[in-house]
């Protein structure tokens, strides 16, 4: 019996049909990322089609970014890559969560270093004055997604190593302490991977990362965060709305 989805009197395509029947399932989460979907044979039963029109649907969704076929195993939900959107100011957790994932961190370094120049002369720190340094590994779903390398002036570093660093979401804790940010310059450019990047990442060196640079700013315009993020590219993608 066809599925109820399926109508073969319509003019669309029944590629097309069983296409958006996919694509819903997808969408609302009845198929998992990184698991598999069902074999051919048993999509080819469900909806009463051929195995042409089977394999049209899925080469779609697989062009579209939203499976991937593994040899020797078959075809899986592609995870989908975080999106930061330019414009608004957030923080990693915060695009994590919005996207149904779980975020977490891995703190690799946590010290107030008074050697930091350029990153002092970025929050206008005094020469002698020192500066809190933070380096974590940032995961979705326990997929490590970025590098993260903060600086922070001593006031508010002071503030951030009272709490659990590798759980830690850092607006959240300044907003407590009513510590607000108002904007951010912020800037994006492609990178390789070293080698001590690609081991922290999961990938292979030389691959391509996206390297965010954020400098932002408290009510007064005081400077109070100076970042670089390094993202993986096929975990991470930025959007950008134009209007003209």
């Amino acid at each position: 019996m066809p599925h109820p989805s399926i109508d073969q009197s319509k003019p669309e395509s029944l590629y097309l049909q069983v296409k958006n029947v996919l694509v819903d399932r997808i969408d609302r989460h009845i198929w998992q990322e990184n698991n598999l979907i069902p074999t051919e044979q048993e999509l080819m039963k469900e909806f009463d089609v051929s195995r042409t029109t089977i394999r049209q649907a899925i080469s779609i969704l697989v062009q579209t970014g939203l499976l991937e076929r593994r040899q020797g195993k078959g075809t899986i939900v592609k995870p989908q890559k975080l999106v930061g959107s330019l414009g608004r100011l957030k923080g990693f957790a915060e695009e994590v969560i919005e996207k149904g994932q779980t975020p977490s961190s891995r703190l690799i370094r946590a010290e107030f270093r008074d050697d930091l120049y350029h990153e002092k002369s970025m929050l206008k720190a005094g020469s002698e004055e020192e500066i809190l340094l933070l380096e974590r590994i940032r995961f979705a779903d326990e997929i490590p997604v970025a590098l993260e390398r903060t600086c922070w002036p001593k006031d508010l570093g002071e503030l951030l190593m009272n709490e659990d660093l590798n759980q830690a979401k850092y607006y959240e804790i300044l907003e407590k302490h009513s510590i607000y940010l108002k904007k951010a310059n912020e800037s994006i450019i492609a990178i390789n991977a070293t080698i001590d990047e690609a081991d922290l990442l999961g990938i292979r060196a030389g691959e391509a990362l996206l390297k965010m640079t954020r400098l932002s700013f408290g009510i007064h315009d005081r400077p109070i965060e100076y970042t670089k993020t390094r993202y993986r590219s096929d975990q991470y993608h930025y959007d950008i709305d134009l209007e003209r």
